[in-house]
């Protein structure tokens, strides 16, 4: 592999364009976390427009296919892409996450079976909570013992394909509040509220500033 990348910037620019959330949300974040907290959940952005994105599958399967042989070279050190500049270094179990990006394309096969969906998607729970310990966890019982909920994963698809049914069916297997990592906390506060606008009026939108800064600040506790 390369290591020749071009700044972060645009791929850092389309996540906060998606989720001006997090402009209040990483007032909740130790300043030490931001650059990695920007990168990874941009990094998951790019993996569920890769694995949903598009009406034809095709383009997504190359991209996940692409993804996986990057995740490996992060795992040897090495990289292409340029979110990788803040996450690549760190002892990340990015050979697993690699892995688990196969179970993705037999979700986008049957969007309405979201029981069989997120059963398929548990290896990929447990890579993604696997990282966000490593990225950023702080040590603590509170980081979520590395297990993380299916649903949190699944609501990129409900969100691009704009399905109600989809979104309903996510809340009701929402996980409880205080798991996971302080940034995983609140990133999951931001999806269900989305989520419940998609299900209640058939939208995904934003979630208003007063109603993020008191999600961010119950989500930051635990």
């Amino acid at each position: 592999m390369t290591t020749d990348v071009a700044g972060d910037d645009d791929f850092l620019g389309k996540w906060q364009a998606r989720w001006p959330e997090w402009r209040i949300g990483m007032a909740f974040v130790p300043e030490a976390q931001h650059p990695r907290v920007r990168a990874w959940f941009a990094l998951l952005d790019e993996l569920g427009d890769a694995a949903w994105g598009g009406s034809d599958p095709t383009p997504g399967l190359a991209k996940l296919a692409w993804w996986q042989e990057e995740l490996q070279g992060w795992a040897k050190q090495a990289r292409r892409h340029p979110l990788a500049l803040h996450l690549y270094r760190l002892d990340a179990p990015w050979q697993m996450l690699a892995q688990a990006l196969r179970a993705l394309p037999a979700t986008r096969e049957h969007p309405e079976d979201a029981d069989a969906n997120l059963d398929r998607l548990r290896d990929l729970a447990l890579a993604v909570a696997a990282c966000e310990t490593t990225l950023l966890g702080t040590g603590s019982r509170g980081d979520g013992g590395g297990r993380l909920s299916t649903a949190p994963l699944l609501a990129a698809q409900a969100f691009l394909v704009g399905s109600q049914p989809l979104a309903g069916a996510l809340l009701a297997r929402w996980p409880a509040r205080d798991g996971g990592t302080r940034p995983r906390r609140i990133h999951d506060a931001i999806l269900q509220a989305r989520l419940q606008s998609l299900a209640r009026n058939g939208v995904v939108r934003a979630v208003p500033a007063p109603a993020m800064l008191l999600r961010g600040w119950r989500a930051a506790r635990g």
